[in-house]
């Protein structure tokens, strides 16, 4: 039943969501076709639910060859291959929108584990390849709250930042997804909706242990 009534709002709510925010991508699309390299949009392939691929939307934020630049498909804070609109975009998180249509098609839902790109996924264990997306990915999720600074551990660590990635933050990751596999339910995406906002207005808050006691402490 919870799946059933998770499915009915994602298309309900995704919907009445890109209808709502036609107002908002107006202004984005003409400032992105008339700034940067003139991309409105942005497709990749990523990992969803069941371990299969589909082709996520973006509003584009960074250079067409980034991928060949820099720290490849690791972002760090401040990053040089992010244009200027682009960097507002991801620190308000309006480029994350036109997943929307992710959701309305059934490749997304609203929470559940980001999903990954295959370079990315495949660091991960063989164990946990096999439990991260038993669930659909999400537009937004527990991960996503708890690692809201990812670009700025990354950037801190003194690690190099794929190894920075590897052995520190995709392990967490992975326990964080397990944990909401393990206590999905209509108040725990509600709450993390609730506390996705809430990280936008106090990104340095505590809140989503208070929130959720259970979930694994973050000690980095």
């Amino acid at each position: 039943m919870y799946k059933f009534i998770k499915r009915f709002f994602d298309i309900l709510l995704s919907l009445l969501a890109l209808v709502l925010l036609l107002p908002v991508f107006l202004p984005i699309i003409l400032l992105l076709l008339l700034t940067g390299e003139h991309e409105v949009f942005f497709r990749q392939e990523r990992v969803g639910y069941k371990n299969s691929i589909f082709l996520i939307w973006k509003f584009a934020t960074m250079l067409k060859n980034s991928p060949n630049m820099g720290h490849g498909d690791v972002t760090v804070r401040k990053d040089p291959r992010i244009t200027p609109v682009g960097r507002f975009l991801r620190q308000s998180k309006f480029n994350e929108l036109p997943q929307l249509i992710n959701i309305l098609t059934g490749d997304m839902s609203f929470v559940g584990p980001r999903p990954l790109m295959k370079v990315g996924f495949d660091r991960y264990s063989d164990e946990m390849r096999g439990k991260v997306y038993n669930v659909r990915p999400g537009l937004t999720g527990i991960g996503s709250i708890v690692f809201r600074d990812e670009e700025l551990i990354i950037t801190r660590s003194q690690l190099p930042p794929h190894e920075c990635y590897r052995d520190v933050i995709l392990p967490y990751k992975g326990a964080l997804e397990v944990w909401y596999q393990q206590h999905q339910g209509l108040y725990t995406d509600f709450m993390i909706l609730f506390l996705t906002a809430w990280y936008v207005a106090f990104p340095h808050s505590g809140l989503v242990y208070k929130v959720f006691p259970s979930l694994p402490k973050r000690t980095f």
